[in-house]
């Protein structure tokens, strides 16, 4: 065993596995405490709501003694009571405000989506705080900005120029001074509903004319943001190339395509980069592809999806409830082309969905 861990925020599981896989043992502070989580830990506490995170990870640390902590979604700007392994709290904070983030990347002279001016329509709006993009959304006139305004009340917003094209990101690894592409990467976004521009998946590599460019853009970025182990840079391929969407300052949900279509640990890469030691690129092995699955109605799962991993992650407990919209689990598939990987995750699909009816 090389150490001792604490990963915590809401969702810890493909953090928790790689950090098992790479040789430490792992507590986990979870909103969700799936089965696999257990797999791969040595002790879990489940907390309900963000505001009880804090709480949950103090008593996680009354219990053991740990090397250090590592913060996923919801836990970056928690000060923990271990050393932690990542991007300080006080360098982090830029990259948790969108509008700050446009103006660091505006600094770059990097290309990214405009401000929109007041009044000017149709943009996309997002909550300047948040994650997972699943409250962005296309405004098209001022009552629909009314109406999506009153959804989040008190909630600051930013308003963009709206770029079409295909969402992509770029897993990277920093130390602070320089970064490293680790592999690119086709974001699969929910496209329906409230939650169009939710993240919902990834195919990794990303087979695109567009992903060197992407990837030196992304270097660059994530060497100038001062941040420290693994983060993403998203972007949208338009018309005219990549542009920059956001810099997420922590493990990504694209872990769980990146480590297989690689043959690499993240977790591995993101304790040494903190270390100030680089990786090199990885070449890609294979393509991977992974999809979450929502509920598309209120549902109690009966069904014990286990004996379906590894196609299957994230497996909830037998007799969960899901409210429609929910998540309920991951699904996997993999290939020597693009296709081959998306029509065995399509295959995978189809055997899950039988034990949800």
């Amino acid at each position: 065993m090389k150490g001792r861990v604490l990963v915590a925020g809401f969702a810890t599981r493909h953090v928790a596995q790689s950090a098992a896989l790479a040789g430490y043992e792992v507590c986990a502070v979870d909103h969700f405490c799936d089965q696999d989580l257990f797999w791969y830990t040595r002790d879990r506490i489940r907390f309900d709501d963000l505001s009880d995170l804090p709480d949950a990870i103090s008593r996680m640390c009354d219990r053991y003694s740990f090397d250090f902590a590592v913060a996923t979604s919801g836990a970056e700007h928690i000060l923990f009571p271990v050393p932690l392994c990542g991007t300080p709290r006080e360098r982090i904070e830029p990259f948790l405000d969108k509008l700050e983030m446009q103006l660091f990347f505006d600094k770059l002279n990097v290309p990214v989506p405009r401000i929109a001016g007041a009044g000017k329509y149709p943009v996309m709006a997002k909550p300047r705080r948040g994650a997972g993009g699943w409250r962005n959304a296309v405004i098209t006139d001022a009552a629909a900005e009314q109406t999506w305004a009153g959804l989040y009340p008190e909630i600051p917003y930013i308003r963009q120029e709206i770029i079409e094209g295909i969402p992509a990101s770029v897993c990277c690894v920093t130390n602070g001074d320089a970064a490293v592409a680790i592999t690119s990467n086709e974001q699969l976004l929910r496209g329906t509903g409230e939650s169009a521009y939710g993240f919902s998946g990834s195919v990794t590599p990303f087979n695109n004319p567009a992903a060197a460019r992407m990837m030196k853009i992304a270097e660059q970025v994530a060497a100038a943001s001062g941040c420290t182990g693994t983060v993403g840079i998203d972007f949208v391929i338009g018309k005219n190339g990549p542009v920059v969407i956001e810099l997420n300052p922590r493990f990504q949900g694209t872990l769980d395509t990146v480590e297989p279509a690689c043959g690499c640990n993240l977790f591995r890469y993101h304790v040494n980069a903190c270390a100030g030691m680089l990786p090199s690129r990885p070449r890609p092995q294979m393509f991977a592809a992974r999809r979450i699955l929502f509920a598309e109605k209120d549902l109690t799962l009966d069904s014990d999806l286990k004996d379906l991993a590894p196609v299957v992650s994230d497996i909830p407990w037998p007799g969960t409830f899901f409210e429609e919209g929910q998540a309920i689990t991951s699904v996997s598939g993999s290939g020597q082309t693009r296709e081959e990987a998306v029509g065995t995750l399509d295959k995978n699909i189809s055997t899950v969905l039988q034990y949800m009816r």
